[in-house]
């Protein structure tokens, strides 16, 4: 049914992923099994099988890769492969009709297996990297940003979600994605050992790739997106101590806040929404003033600098702002600078009248 190579049941592997990050990978075999398919991966699973080894459960488990479902039901899990999804009896494919399965917490994306495993096993897997119990409010925190700032993309692409709504063509092509990378790692058809012990090194390079971006996500939004978080939380509470509209915040500290703001926006009920950012740049010292984009996808400013600073620079345009101290502003108007804090407050302060 499936072919010679997918019927292939003996490829059991057990590499030792980054070795150097943790002393739990050891050179002696797990006595856990864990089953996905054989033949082309993709990210999902790939990713999924990272994931379920840092569970404690499956901590270094031994991957079996094969569809033969007389072995797949010995195995102590499934992935991607078996058309079952029963969490007690750890079987998580999606292929099978009738699966429905989403994230939950407003997320509506139908689930890859690297979803299922994400949603049963994310927060026991944040939890260990951050070395927090499950329950602390960074940990749930994280386990949600993570999924949607990577997991949710795997399990669309997976299931085929495009994500705009429009008919018309790309403008662009984009195959930098992770699951164009993973899918690259396949054998080429012009490879002359098509073997399964070459198709499992493929597989393993593939897993270690994508766990490697995965912890890669779960490490930034833990050392740099959480900080930024709770400074962004703090300078949006102070924004009326700026200026009394309440549309411009500045930032005490400069750290990524455009991954920030809309969504405390949202959260703290902020209305009217914030028009400029201003910052501290650190190697200039000048003071920054940044329009807010309409949306996180958007290059299109609430409300750009006005038309007439665009392009102009230092005297040219403290004349034509009547503002001391100007720098620049952007052609697009997204941006401008100021020497001192007090110029930029006055730039910020013109172009909301403007």
């Amino acid at each position: 049914m499936f072919g010679s190579r997918a019927l292939f049941c003996g490829r059991i592997f057990n590499h030792s992923l980054f070795p150097k990050r943790s002393g739990k990978f050891r050179a002696n075999f797990s006595t856990k099994r864990v089953g996905t398919h054989n033949g082309t991966f993709h990210c999902d699973e790939t990713l999924a099988c990272f994931m379920l080894r840092l569970s404690n459960r499956f901590s270094g488990a031994q991957i079996v890769r094969t569809r033969d479902h007389q072995v797949l039901e010995k195995l102590d899990a499934a992935l991607d492969v078996g058309g079952v999804y029963d969490p007690e009896s750890e079987r998580y494919d999606h292929h099978q009709k009738g699966f429905t399965q989403v994230f939950g917490h407003g997320f509506n994306t139908k689930l890859s297996t690297a979803g299922l495993i994400y949603k049963h096993y994310g927060l026991e897997i944040i939890a260990k990297e951050l070395g927090l119990d499950q329950r602390h409010p960074d940990v749930q925190r994280l386990f949600l940003a993570v999924y949607k700032n990577f997991i949710e993309a795997v399990d669309a692409i997976d299931n085929g979600i495009h994500q705009y709504d429009t008919e018309q063509p790309p403008r662009y092509v984009n195959n930098t994605s992770l699951a164009h990378r993973i899918g690259r790692l396949n054998l080429d058809w012009i490879e002359p050992d098509q073997s399964s012990n070459k198709e499992d090194e493929a597989f393993h390079r593939a897993m270690e790739l994508a766990g490697s971006e995965f912890l890669e996500c779960v490490h930034f939004h833990a050392k740099s997106w959480l900080p930024a978080r709770s400074i962004v939380m703090e300078c949006l509470a102070e924004r009326h101590d700026i200026d009394s509209s309440g549309e411009i915040m500045k930032l005490s500290k400069q750290c990524p806040w455009k991954l920030h703001i809309f969504e405390l926006e949202e959260e703290m009920k902020i209305d009217p929404p914030i028009k400029y950012v201003l910052y501290q740049d650190d190697r200039s010292e000048n003071w920054r003033i940044q329009a807010v984009s309409v949306s996180p996808d958007k290059f299109e400013s609430r409300k750009a600098l006005p038309f007439s600073w665009r392009g102009l620079e230092r005297e040219k345009l403290s004349e034509e702002s009547s503002i001391p101290g100007c720098v620049f502003v952007h052609m697009s108007g997204f941006i401008g600078a100021n020497r001192s804090y007090e110029g930029a407050l006055a730039m910020a302060r013109a172009s909301l009248i403007a």
